[in-house]
């Protein structure tokens, strides 16, 4: 999920918790605190890495960069490095403007938070401000002087003197007022310009919500229609005399959708025209579509270019718009009936605005292609049975496109690329043993690259445009590393649970591990759609080590990187082949002598907290103990857009959801469950918990419980979930 199960999360899994104290009062006297306390504050600077963030000079003929405290500068045809004064630095070669994916972020600000929208964007000449206040849309000079509103009350005249329209189609503007008719009615709050439902900015990314074109003369704006949608309410403010409250309109799976609509007003002649965006089609689950998101206008402002899929989110199309008429065309379409397409491809424009690079999954793999504005297909760059990561360079003079791949001798080692914007002369430049980070020159003819994989600290050497290396600038120092005894992280393969696919992750061990004892083991845990466990940077081993487990973290059908038909294995059924192939990775541990299979507790958060409880409870044979946190504990209960995208929708998938639900294997819990959510959540909402929470009294289970009074979507305190393990896994 972009949410509970945003992949983000993973490493906030990883890193570890909100903590509200230094320790909880019972985890100071447990077995290995001391140890763990005292590895943690030593171990901090354990590694010294052999890291450099170089800044090309010259045009690439040099590169500066900072090292052992001294500022350095090296001359490629010299070939060596000499201390500099860093404040008489060459200026630095200037890169391309933009962020490479075509999205220009309006308003200004802050990052809006979670699910929402900027709710101002300035005009291209800077002279006006559109914004959103009260569920509508607003015009003003910049310096906030003329307001006026470009959405008027349903059946009164717009700003241009007439309704908006579709053709020769009435459209209903919003309501100016700030109350609106409640939830039921044609009303204001149900009614809103200028913003979007809090689910599109969580699951589709959509931090905007209105959009000028690059003249200035027109500018593009949503309009949401909720009348049809239910509204969650959630009680805030639990630490204080009184409580508030929250609602929002949030459409959990099978629910009824907002009808969602793109407007484009024109200031000079003050019409107001509706993107055809279903080409004349009602509203519905099956048309194309049924969401409308990442909107931005073409570098000539002709058109106006959003994507659009069906509910099911299994065909997409990047669409272009008439903004004189509303009229739309198809320029790429992408269609996978075996589950779900890229919701947002990665793209890539060329100078000229008419043809781009876009990264297709149509065969099985993510390739890059160049294609056209009119829709043609110029070349297919790339046709691997891997899949490409990111552009690193577009050189239209040169007519080539540099880019990473996963091409190594495991798909988690990223590889540097060349290819011709023909699609010829594609070639590998790294070494596939490693994992690799590069630095292009300006010029293209050297490039910088740090390689390291798992259990291989990194280092950082000069190369030149084939690859081959030319200096060593760097490498790191494990001294104290090796010193304190810290054991390198080992990367595990083995089989998924059907017995069709090799899958990886990583076992972490304890400074003083004694193969002759037997450990309890940890696994931590997120295993959402298209996410990792195991990679090929390097690790320190998890501090948690030292309170005396081990520490594992496994992948599971559902990683990321590997292609479109193994992650296909989850469709339909959510929590449970990622589930059963974390028993798996525990089971082919089950071999070593030192491995406590009687001990094997299971944690984590969001996706992660749902993905421990399901598997304390389908698999009580391989796991003893679960910390859950802000856990889904049935896909019922998350929102439309993430949830429908794995699993459609619970009316025609009910076995699938019962499967993924929590509550339906309460019966099976033989082992420690402790669960934590916060009474804020308005993401994975406090119901998951306190569902699951009655299940089990239901079914006399015992369990324990923690909350985060007015806390969001969070994890339990990491000292609290410790005392929890070595209670149950060490000390039981």
């Amino acid at each position: 999920m972009h949410s509970p199960l945003r992949p983000a999360l993973l490493l906030a899994a990883l890193a570890l918790f909100v903590s509200t104290s230094p320790a909880q009062d019972r985890l100071k006297a447990m077995p290995g605190y001391e140890r763990f306390t005292k590895m943690s504050r030593e171990s901090a600077d354990a590694v010294k890495p052999g890291t450099l963030a170089v800044t090309w000079v010259e045009g690439g003929k040099a590169f500066q960069y900072s090292k052992d405290g001294k500022r350095w500068r090296f001359d490629i045809a010299e070939g060596k490095a000499v201390e500099t004064d860093a404040t008489k630095s060459a200026p630095a070669t200037k890169s391309a403007p933009g962020d490479g994916t075509g999205r220009r972020f309006l308003g200004g600000g802050n990052r809006p938070e979670r699910g929402r929208q900027y709710t101002s964007a300035i005009s291209p000449d800077g002279k006006l401000k559109a914004f959103y206040r009260d569920h509508n849309l607003w015009l003003s000079d910049t310096n906030g002087a003329n307001e006026r509103p470009l959405t008027r009350p349903p059946g009164t005249l717009s700003p241009g003197g007439g309704e908006g329209k579709r053709g020769s189609a009435s459209v209903t503007l919003a309501p100016t007022g700030g109350e609106g008719w409640g939830e039921g009615g044609s009303a204001a709050k149900r009614l809103k310009f200028g913003t979007a439902s809090w689910v599109y900015g969580e699951e589709l990314d959509q931090l905007t919500a209105m959009w000028w074109s690059p003249d200035g003369r027109r500018i593009a704006f949503y309009r949401f229609d909720e009348s049809q949608v239910k509204d969650f309410f959630l009680t805030l403010s639990h630490t204080r005399i009184n409580t508030t409250l929250d609602s929002e309109p949030y459409v959990k799976a099978g629910a009824t959708n907002p009808v969602v609509d793109i407007l484009i007003h024109d200031l000079d002649s003050k019409a107001t025209v509706t993107v055809d965006a279903r080409d004349g089609k009602p509203f519905d689950n099956s048309v194309v579509g049924h969401y409308l998101y990442g909107v931005s206008w073409t570098q000539d402002g002709r058109e106006l270019l959003f994507h659009r899929t069906n509910r099911r989110q299994n065909i997409m199309e990047l669409t272009a718009a008439d903004p004189a008429t509303g009229k739309c065309r198809v320029v790429v379409r992408e269609e996978w009936p075996a589950s779900w397409t890229e919701n947002s491809p990665a793209i890539r424009w060329l100078k000229d605005g008419q043809r781009f690079i876009w990264t297709s999954e149509r065969t099985g793999w993510k390739n890059f292609e160049l294609r056209h504005l009119d829709g043609r297909l110029l070349a297919a760059l790339t046709k691997h049975e891997f899949e490409v990561a990111n552009i690193v360079r577009l050189d239209e003079d040169a007519g080539t496109l540099h880019y990473m791949a996963r091409s190594g001798d495991n798909h988690m080692k990223l590889q540097l690329h060349r290819v011709g914007l023909d699609g010829a002369g594609e070639r590998r430049m790294t070494d596939p043993k490693w994992h690799h980070t590069v630095d292009l020159a300006p010029d293209a003819r050297h490039f910088v690259d740090t390689i390291q994989t798992h259990d291989s600290p990194p280092a950082t050497r000069l190369c030149d445009a084939d690859g081959k290396v030319l200096a060593e600038l760097a490498k790191s120092d494990t001294a104290k590393f090796d010193k304190l005894g810290l054991k390198r992280v080992e990367l595990l393969t083995f089989k998924s649970a059907d017995g069709t696919n090799d899958l990886h992750g990583l076992l972490h061990f304890p400074s003083d591990f004694d193969p002759a004892k037997k450990y309890p083991l940890l696994v931590t845990v997120y295993a959402g759609p298209a996410t990792s466990a195991a990679r090929e940077t390097f690790a320190t081993p998890n501090a948690l080590t030292e309170f005396g487990f081990l520490v594992a973290a496994f992948d599971s059908r559902s990683v990321n990187g590997r292609g479109k038909r193994l992650l296909d294995a989850i469709y339909m059924k959510l929590g449970v082949p990622e589930i059963d192939d974390q028993a798996a990775g525990v089971k082919s541990l089950w071999s070593r002598p030192y491995v406590n299979r009687e001990r094997v507790g299971i944690f984590g958060t969001s996706y992660g907290g749902t993905a421990s409880a399901l598997a304390l409870v389908r698999h009580p044979d391989v796991f003893a103990a679960a910390c859950a946190s802000s856990s889904v504990t049935d896909f019922r209960h998350y929102d439309s857009i993430y949830t429908e995208r794995y699993m459609w929708i619970p009316q025609e998938n009910p076995d699938g959801y019962d499967g993924g639900s929590v509550m339906k294997h309460v019966g099976n819990l033989k082992g420690r469950l402790m669960l934590f959510y916060g009474t804020a959540d308005n993401n994975v909402h406090p119901s998951n918990t306190l569902q699951l929470v009655q299940a089990l009294q239901r079914a006399g289970k015992s369990f324990d419980l923690q909350v985060g009074p007015d806390i969001g979507h969070a994890s339990l305190n990491r000292d609290r979930m410790m005392e929890f393990f070595i209670e149950n896994l060490v000390m039981k």
